[in-house]
């Protein structure tokens, strides 16, 4: 799915997304981290909703074209519609939408984006100002996890701003420029909170991460 992402965000506006993390970092000890992914889940109960729904469907139109009102016809017709279905829908995030909730996708991509947070090591920074801005397409989702140092300092509310300034801008089809504004954002925040010190150092890699 990463063709997805690279579509989403060209080559050159992801190196600028990265030379804008390096500018926001370069006046506070804060660190920040921008992560792009498909998908949160593969949402395997909705998938299987949705091959169900279509291979019921077909397995009805079949018996129908066939006039056969065999119970042995329709179940195999069914479980040869489900096959294909199966993996037609796997291939095809929109046909399986209709079947994902909001709070399903809620709890998934919180729950990601968590362990992203975790797994990039965002939370292991000196003074645990480490930031993560997690995107996540198929479920047009935005999330800012803050470490506890900064955490406590800043409001929720300026994370929701920052979600916001992103999810505008895909919006608007211009996602690139809204992400440094984000990231930019960010930088302020840290700096003013922890601004840079002489002994610091690059904790984590500037380079975009596509998941």
């Amino acid at each position: 799915m990463k063709d997805n992402i690279q579509k989403f965000l060209t080559a050159s506006e992801r190196l600028t997304i990265e030379k804008t993390v390096k500018q926001a970092e370069a006046t506070t000890s804060g660190e920040i981290v921008v992560m792009a992914v498909w998908s949160s889940s593969n949402y395997p109960a909705a998938i299987m909703a949705t091959s169900g729904a279509i291979s019921l469907m077909l397995a009805i139109g079949g018996t129908l074209l066939l006039r056969n009102e065999n119970m042995w016809m329709f179940l195999a017709l069914f479980a040869l519609c489900f096959i294909v279905a199966h993996e037609a829908v796997k291939r095809s995030p929109a046909l399986k939408r209709p079947f994902v909730n909001r709070k399903e996708i809620a709890e998934e991509v919180e729950e990601a984006a968590i362990r992203a947070f975790y797994l990039r090591k965002v939370h292991e920074t000196r003074d645990r100002t480490g930031i993560l801005i997690y995107i996540s397409l198929f479920e047009h989702s935005v999330r800012v996890l803050a470490d506890s140092g900064i955490d406590a300092k800043v409001g929720k509310h300026a994370w929701e701003e920052v979600v916001a300034t992103i999810i505008k801008g895909i919006g608007e089809k211009r996602q690139g420029e809204a992400i440094c504004k984000a990231v930019e954002q960010c930088g302020k925040l840290l700096s003013q909170h922890f601004p840079r010190r002489s002994d610091d150092r690059n904790e984590l890699d500037d380079v975009m991460i596509i998941g």
